[in-house]
């Protein structure tokens, strides 16, 4: 079957989910500059957690650029994908309103690391389906930025009960290795 629906689908939630987040925003009580002090930490977290979400966003447009076919457990796959990125707003707003204690860090990332898992799983389920001479599994290989990014996100969920800003730094780190779109797929490309 093709792959359009997957990816209007996919591009819909994940614009819903972005939605969600921006509306947890809370205005300022107060007019002036120094009413915006106390809310620098949430527009922190929520920059790191829309970070997240466009890093997913833009991965799985440079993955599914690669699919010429989909099937049902891919299917399947990316919705598992896309369930654990819609919680995303959740343990965010839940980070928030707790001032970052340790509990809803972890589940923070807990969220992040089962949508490092589920993406790691679609991936895998389009390269069997495409075989293991596709673009796609040429292009990544083994994943070890992937599989890198799981294991700090486990390490970042057990410090968070020990410090929760070094956890946090780690999933920001996180982001940061990811921020800049991976072009494996794009220069595999180009030379096939």
């Amino acid at each position: 079957m093709g792959k359009a629906r997957l990816e209007a689908f996919s591009d819909g939630v994940i614009a819903v989910i972005i939605t969600i987040m921006v509306l947890e925003l809370k205005a300022p009580q107060g007019a002036d500059l120094a009413a915006l002090v106390p809310l620098v930490p949430v527009f922190l977290s929520y920059v790191l957690s829309y970070i997240y979400v466009g890093i997913y966003w833009n991965n799985h447009h440079h993955l599914l650029h690669t699919a010429q076919k989909i099937n049902g457990r891919i299917l399947w796959s990316n919705l598992h994908l896309l369930f654990w990125l819609s919680l995303v707003p959740f343990v965010t707003a839940w980070v928030n309103e707790h001032h970052f204690a340790a509990v809803p860090v972890a589940c923070y990332g807990f969220v992040l690391l089962m949508s490092g898992i589920t993406y790691y799983i679609l991936e895998r389920n389009l390269i069997v389906h495409h075989g293991k001479e596709s673009l796609l599994s040429r292009a990544v290989g083994r994943d070890y930025k992937g599989i890198v990014s799981v294991a700090i996100y486990v390490a970042a969920i057990a410090i968070a009960f020990v410090n929760v800003w070094v956890s946090c730094a780690l999933y920001a780190f996180v982001a940061a290795m990811w921020f800049i779109p991976d072009t494996r797929i794009e220069r595999t490309a180009r030379e096939a």
